[in-house]
């Protein structure tokens, strides 16, 4: 049976435990060969502070959810659900549901962008009024925009974007945006 990437529920604020714990556990039961990975979806997140200070920080990009490369039978199952902290899969109707190969490369490609060329980060000094945009990080990633107004003292931006078929004004960081070259 191949290994699969699996979404595992855990309790908010415990995935760091229960990675450190699963890993303990996968090695006090011998099945090395059947849960083959663990990894905590995080990105970098750049804040600026009171001053104009950025600080970069890494945030969960899924609070409450670790994904698990593994083998699913019935020992391998009860090993991770009986893991401390662990609240069970995502799946349908208890049983664990595999995430499809293009779900698990957008997550890791948004955590992790190896082999992706890293679109500069917009300074105040660089955005225009009209330009197109493209957001990088939030509830609205990858959507494209147009710059409507420039706010450099907030160290905002409002950018129209087209949700459900409606232009929509949106306010934004400056770092939640890229241009599009």
């Amino acid at each position: 049976m191949a290994k699969r990437w699996y979404v595992v529920h855990t309790y908010s604020g415990y995935e760091n435990k229960v990675k450190n714990d699963l890993e303990h556990r996968i090695e006090t039961y011998g099945l090395e060969d059947q849960i083959v990975d663990i990894q905590i979806p995080t990105e970098e997140i750049t804040e600026v502070k009171d001053g104009g200070k950025r600080e970069t920080k890494e945030s969960k990009v899924f609070p409450g959810y670790v994904l698990v490369r593994m083998e699913v039978d019935d020992n391998s199952w009860a090993v991770v659900r009986n893991t401390p902290g662990v609240t069970g899969f995502v799946g349908i109707d208890g049983k664990p549901t595999p995430l499809r190969r293009s779900e698990y490369n957008k997550i890791m490609r948004r955590t992790n962008p190896v082999g992706t060329v890293a679109p500069k980060h917009t300074t105040t000094s660089n955005l225009e009024p009209g330009m197109a945009v493209k957001v990088v990080s939030g509830p609205l990633a990858d959507f494209d925009g147009t710059v409507s107004e420039v706010m450099p003292e907030a160290g905002k931006v409002k950018v129209m974007l087209t949700i459900f078929g409606r232009e929509t004004p949106v306010e934004l960081t400056l770092d939640q945006v890229v241009t599009i070259i």
